[in-house]
């Protein structure tokens, strides 16, 4: 019995043992592919990036300013206009989910749907944005009616995210509070949302970069236009083009070696951005959230 039991637990030793070099191989095979692809894009890319490169306009004549400044421009303000819809919408409606509705069956019901919305394909949101907003409401292609689009198709990640924030709170907290004379509403701002907010940056984080990286949504709905804003608020309603779209535009116009190197500096910029944008998510809960 004991001899069947020590080759029992050195199979399984055996086993353990190749299990984790596998993970160990597999984690080592993706970290280099992806070194190796932003290696290979900045590479091609960094000879092109340069001040002027970030702070002029865009031109298609062959002697023109290639700058990507407007693209720049129009990225902040579909991702800052997507935020603002799409995060008191998503956080307001996980808070009555989770604090104030008793309806099982509805709370089951928005969150199967929420989870349906987050697996509908990029281009369904686009046709549906550019039906609704861009031709319903005659807002055109324009800022304005990508972000709204936009803020719908990141609405389930925001709910989901702060629903399960919410969740994971321990009933005590809500418990002591009300027990030390606070009001639901007082509970909710002081108590609850603090303790779900890391979770919800986190989130925010995941949102910006499905904002900055999408394409198939904003090009039925953003337009295509790479002229610089000329007034902060009126813009909105103009068309205008992120450095996602302008990287998949000038992409397919490629045809020299100076165009191709235009095409892989907007590339290294996303990625660039992309970086910076973890780091300070990062940044933010290791060194502010994880304090309190």
């Amino acid at each position: 019995m004991n001899f069947r039991i020590k080759i029992f637990n050195k199979k399984f030793r055996i086993s353990e043992i190749l299990l984790h070099i596998f993970i160990f191989l597999s984690a080592i095979i993706i970290f280099l592919a992806i070194i190796a692809i932003m290696a290979y894009i900045v590479a091609n890319g960094i000879s092109k990036i340069n001040f002027r490169f970030l702070t002029t306009g865009y031109s298609e004549l062959s002697g023109g300013d290639k700058g990507i400044l407007p693209m720049i421009i129009n990225t902040f303000y579909v991702v800052i206009l997507s935020m603002i819809i799409s995060f008191p919408i998503g956080i307001a409606s996980a808070v009555y989910l989770t604090q104030y509705s008793n309806f099982k069956f509805f709370n089951k019901l928005i969150s199967y749907s929420a989870d349906i919305l987050s697996g509908v394909p990029s281009i369904i949101f686009g046709v549906f944005g550019y039906a609704i907003f861009c031709s319903g409401f005659k807002l055109g292609t324009s800022i304005i009616a990508g972000s709204i689009t936009m803020a719908i198709s990141i609405l389930p990640t925001v709910l989901r995210a702060a629903e399960d924030a919410m969740n994971n709170i321990p009933v005590s907290y809500k418990e002591a509070s009300i027990a030390l004379g606070a009001s639901r509403l007082r509970t909710i701002f002081m108590i609850i949302l603090p303790s779900a907010l890391p979770e919800i940056v986190v989130s925010a984080s995941l949102c910006i970069g499905k904002i900055v990286g999408e394409s198939a949504i904003l090009i039925y709905t953003l337009g295509m236009s790479y002229s610089m804003p000329k007034n902060i608020f009126s813009h909105i309603f103009e068309s205008g083009r992120t450095l996602t779209l302008h990287l998949y535009q000038i992409a397919k116009q490629a045809n020299s070696g100076d165009s191709l190197a235009v095409t892989f500096a907007t590339a290294s910029v996303l990625l660039i951005f992309m970086f910076v944008l973890n780091i300070t998510a990062d940044f933010i809960l290791k060194k502010i959230f994880h304090k309190k």
